[in-house]
């Protein structure tokens, strides 16, 4: 009896790990399907965005992959989802160039824009306000929102 009772638990325990691997199988990685991004698109997406001096542009692991310049000026390793276009820098970048973000700073009100630098994913400037008081911006990295303004 105690031999049939065990049989059927072990029945049991392998039925319910079968069906709990299937319930918790992953989605299938993206692949380069038939209406997945080709590399004039991925070239194209990547100019959009800011990137230029695009090197290398490989369709590898699932996923596009190259070297490119950003906006800001940084040399960056991307990768870009070939389903749906996300693009991923393997650090902080920003789509705005420094003469954007002096645009920004400059219909802002602000003059005497200098020291325009992108850092740790912001972008910092220093100014003077229209009251003469000299002043370091903080920016939002792909929006140039003004963020933060503080005294010089």
């Amino acid at each position: 009896m105690q031999t049939i009772r065990f049989r059927h638990r072990l029945l049991m325990l392998a039925t319910l790990a079968a069906l709990s691997g299937a319930a918790f199988a992953q989605a299938p990685a993206p692949t380069a399907g038939k209406d997945a991004l080709k590399e004039p698109e991925v070239r194209a997406l990547l100019t959009e965005k800011g990137y230029t001096k695009v090197d290398d542009l490989d369709f590898e692991d699932g996923q596009w992959e190259t070297d490119a310049t950003s906006a800001n000026g940084e040399r960056v390793d991307v990768r870009i989802n070939p389903a749906t276009g996300d693009i991923v820098a393997e650090k902080l970048v920003s789509s705005l160039s420094e003469n954007d973000v002096k645009a920004k700073l400059a219909a802002a009100g602000y003059s005497k824009i200098h020291d325009v630098d992108f850092d740790d994913g912001v972008w910092k400037a220093e100014a003077e306000r229209a009251d003469g008081n000299d002043v370091e911006i903080h920016l939002a990295a792909n929006t140039g929102e003004i963020i933060h303004v503080e005294n010089d």
